[in-house]
């Protein structure tokens, strides 16, 4: 495999590594995390505005053509500034969808927006009852003359207090759990029906609850083809998931070299604590499973871009090292700093509680260790 990038994605890299250094410090993060809307609407025009937004599209679409790869460099550094922007959530999660599934008057009514930075999107696919099988759904839609009747509860929903638009998977056949039946919804936010409870997560991102409550829709709100939303849903859950793995590479470096530096700086006993040799090896090891990582991050990023048959699984394999040996280094990192690791004025524990939400998030280690195993 060629590992080497081309001259656009080189700049690519380059851009974002340097607008997170000189436009998204931390104190920068932190005010906007506790800012009302949970992200910077301006921070997001500038996202636009630098072509970021487009990165995942097609041409065709407005887009930029990116792939993976291109992804895999925005969210690393994303995942380096601890950004809280709705990347994921808006472009990747919502777009991605829409990319895949939609008409070309869907395209021109949510897509150009959200490539141009004016409309917000939430994918709305967790419920309570499916922890990590999004096809365990209960939100039904029935028949309502030439439209549906939407009815349901959705959590977790990613930016789905800020959203101008939903994308809400939802059954109109089939049992709770079947993959065929899922028909996907195009459905603006402020549709009547819908009541929204939104609130920050642990890790200062924002998500929200949807009560579902006889939400019309025409016909012309479906996605793709009614009942076959399953191939488009399951798609874009797997780019999700090797994007978060992405950010988590960015966190894991990030806290190594942050907790490699404060050991040169730490006296105790006279010494710098990265003189014990007990510190050394923990951080030796640290230091293998970041460098593990970041091999099985470019083989999987590398299968996805050329569209092999093993896709699918090498994202399992990647979110099961993300879930074991990254989450042991972010441990060791903040164990390393002390009881300050946890402390909310010190970034290591903001970034602690990121990764451990990527961790969870599309599924945990034991998940995708048993989808992985299962996989062909």
């Amino acid at each position: 495999m060629d590992f080497s990038l081309s001259e656009e994605q080189a700049m690519l890299a380059d851009s974002i590594a340097r607008f997170i250094d000189n436009d998204y410090d931390f104190e920068s993060r932190q005010k906007i995390a506790g800012s009302g809307k949970g992200y910077s609407p301006e921070m997001w025009r500038n996202f636009a505005e630098l072509g970021w937004t487009a990165v995942p599209f097609a041409e065709e679409d407005g887009g930029l053509g990116g792939g993976p790869i291109e992804l895999m460099l925005l969210m690393q550094q994303f995942g380096r500034g601890l950004v809280v922007e709705p990347y994921l959530a808006t472009i990747v999660m919502a777009g991605g969808v829409l990319q895949r599934a939609a008409s070309a008057g869907q395209k021109e009514k949510w897509l150009t927006g959200i490539i141009d930075g004016s409309i917000q999107a939430a994918l709305a696919f967790s419920e309570p009852q499916s922890r990590f099988e999004f096809t365990d759904i209960r939100t039904s839609a029935k028949k309502d003359g030439d439209g549906y009747l939407l009815n349901g509860f959705k959590n977790l929903v990613l930016n789905g207090g800020n959203a101008d638009l939903l994308v809400i998977p939802a059954r109109t056949s089939g049992s709770q759990t079947d993959k065929d039946g899922i028909t996907l919804f195009a459905v603006a936010a402020d549709t009547s029906g819908i009541d929204k409870r939104s609130y920050a997560t642990i890790d200062a991102h924002q998500a929200a609850e949807l009560s579902l409550m006889d939400v019309q829709v025409d016909a012309d709100s479906v996605i793709g083809e009614p009942e076959q939303g399953f191939a488009a849903l399951a798609a874009v859950i797997d780019q999700a998931t090797l994007a978060v793995c992405a950010e988590a590479l960015g966190i894991m470096r990030t806290m190594q070299d942050k907790t490699v530096e404060y050991s040169k700086n730490r006296i105790q006993f006279g010494v710098p604590i990265g003189t014990f040799q007990a510190l050394q090896h923990r951080m030796v090891d640290t230091l293998m499973a970041l460098e593990q990582t970041q091999s099985l991050l470019l083989w999987t990023t590398m299968l996805n871009a050329a569209g092999d048959a093993g896709a699918t699984k090498s994202i399992s394999a990647l979110k099961y090292q993300i879930g074991t040996a990254g989450q042991k280094l972010a441990q060791e990192a903040v164990q390393i700093h002390g009881g300050m690791g946890v402390t909310w004025e010190l970034d290591i524990s903001h970034y602690f509680k990121r990764f451990t939400a990527i961790e969870l998030l599309f599924g945990n280690a034991d998940f995708h260790l048993n989808r992985y195993i299962d996989s062909p």
